[in-house]
């Protein structure tokens, strides 16, 4: 049975596939874009939506998510996590493979991607893990993977201290042109330390994790991906030699897509003063240099990819001492907000910029539907309100779990109707703030 035609009426479409900013309307039919233009004849039985004054937009995508199910169900399940997304304007995900199990095999990734269809909210793509048990030891069977659903590969969180293995990882994938994700983190400089190395952790006695074990890291993957060809992926880059390293192997034609995560684009090591442990997250929180060249990086493209790396945490996990307390924070539900009060308000980022960092970017990094308005692609589409005044209230998320540095922040835009496949999944009453 299809859907309900959708008439999405005077709206600023933006799409910069079709480098398109204007006023039109775009008609759904059939869960593809049907037409975009001035004055479109509703059919017969469509809905028509009103969106003078707002933005209608590619659907949003997010290729970084913690999911938790299996294993982690009182933090996320993969039908809340799909409706947290919704709800913060994203009509797709890439759920991460550290889970317990974790997605290791056909039939794991198979669980996630059917419990992303039955949640019926924003699209689940399963991301399998690149080695078993992300032990770094052995590659799983990619190919098995990508056949029973998986989109990419990584050990996330778990950095492949085998560069034999990432080499192998990056010269496999190939044959199924997928990327290789890879959290880019040398644990013999980083091992113990809970945020960033430098004059606050100093202060808090805290030890810390320097950039280097980020930069070395970033600098091996980068060769590697020279070396063998193959599509590598850096997750949440967060130092300033991390981002010129990407920014010169573009300019030699490496493979490499990028993020950049809101939590490093607006934060420094400073949030972390008072032992907060809504501000320990991986890679940690860095100088204000670092988050210059983030943002520096993500305008100019060294970094393809917004991604908001969400890490959902029980309450009772984040409230233990600093150093006990899991790395990580939501952030599905207050990316758009934040990039749209931050960086577009303010002039630093076009809206075009910022559709093309969350949506055409990551659908074309990952190889997913969607990413822009052509007629007859997928009915993937973010409506926005770029004036909507709210404040964040962790408590109103419809993710399980409240773990922000954002709570309380007053924001200006944010998302007021989501629709998948041509379907309305979210609607702006239910949002995670208050107007």
């Amino acid at each position: 049975m299809s859907e309900q035609p959708i008439l999405l009426r005077g709206g600023r479409v933006v799409d910069p596939e079709q480098k398109l900013d204007a006023v039109l309307d775009v008609l759904l039919a059939e869960g593809r874009v049907a037409e975009i233009g001035d004055g479109l004849q509703a059919p017969e039985g469509a809905q028509v939506v009103d969106c003078s004054g707002l933005a209608v937009v590619p659907g949003l995508i997010d290729v970084h998510v913690h999911l938790r199910e299996p294993g982690g169900e009182r933090k996320e399940t993969i039908a809340s996590g799909a409706r947290a997304a919704a709800a913060g304007g994203f009509t797709g995900i890439c759920a991460m493979p550290n889970t317990d199990p974790v997605i290791d095999s056909p039939a794991t990734v198979g669980f996630v991607a059917a419990a992303g269809r039955e949640a019926e909210a924003a699209r689940v793509y399963p991301v399998g893990a690149l080695s078993l048990g992300q032990k770094g030891e052995q590659l799983t069977e990619i190919g098995e993977l990508v056949q029973a659903g998986a989109v990419a590969v990584t050990d996330d969180g778990n950095p492949v201290m085998d560069s034999g293995l990432m080499r192998r990882a990056l010269e496999y994938a190939q044959a199924f042109n997928i990327p290789v994700a890879d959290h880019p983190e040398d644990l013999n400089l980083s091992q113990g330390g809970s945020m960033n190395e430098g004059l606050i952790s100093a202060r808090l006695g805290i030890r810390g994790k320097p950039n280097a074990s980020e930069d070395v890291q970033i600098v091996r993957e980068l060769l590697l991906a020279e070396l063998t060809g193959g599509h590598i992926h850096l997750q949440h880059v967060s130092t300033r030699h991390g981002v010129d390293a990407i920014r010169r192997a573009k300019d030699r034609g490496v493979r490499v897509t990028a993020e950049a995560t809101p939590h490093h684009l607006l934060l420094t090591d400073e949030a972390v003063d008072g032992y907060r442990t809504e501000a320990k997250m991986n890679p940690p929180l860095r100088s204000a240099a670092d988050r210059e060249a983030v943002v520096a990086g993500l305008l100019d493209g060294t970094l393809d990819t917004l991604a908001t790396d969400h890490a959902p945490h029980h309450y009772d996990e984040k409230e233990q001492a600093f150093e006990d307390a899991p790395f990580g924070i939501v952030g599905l539900e207050t990316c758009v907000g934040l990039i749209l009060t931050h960086f577009v308000r303010d002039g630093q980022m076009e809206l075009v910029t910022m559709v093309e960092r969350m949506s055409r970017a990551p659908a074309r990094a990952f190889g997913l539907p969607g990413g822009d308005l052509v007629k007859g692609g997928v009915a993937d589409v973010t409506v926005l309100d770029l004036e909507a005044a709210w404040e964040v209230d962790p408590q109103r998320f419809l993710s399980r779990s409240r773990n922000t540095p954002f709570g309380g922040w007053k924001l200006t835009g944010r998302p007021v109707r989501t629709i998948v496949g041509g379907r309305t999944v979210w609607v702006g009453e239910e949002t995670g703030g208050t107007s």
